[in-house]
């Protein structure tokens, strides 16, 4: 399942995920724009991980004076992901 999402607040400008057919694990992710080499570490580092587990690490997680990040705009993707992967 593909699922591109628009994160709001922070320097990338496109986050775009790929889960397993079920919604739970995510197969892979690339951001737009951002701190490209700490964005590719964030990509490779949760490929493999269940949806969940990474929601949970990452949400919260803020940038500077910013209320939020890329790595919580990801979780932000991964939780509209997984709804919409329910839906189906």
């Amino acid at each position: 399942m593909h699922y591109d999402f628009t994160p709001r607040g922070v320097c990338s400008r496109a986050i775009h995920i790929d889960l397993t057919d079920d919604g739970k694990t995510i197969e892979q992710v690339s951001f737009e724009g951002g701190c490209n080499g700490n964005l590719k570490a964030v990509s490779k580092l949760v490929a493999g991980h269940p949806v969940d587990e990474i929601v949970g690490i990452l949400s919260g997680n803020t940038c500077g004076p910013r209320q939020t990040s890329c790595a919580d705009q990801l979780a932000r993707a991964l939780t509209e992901a997984t709804a919409q992967a329910r839906q189906r």
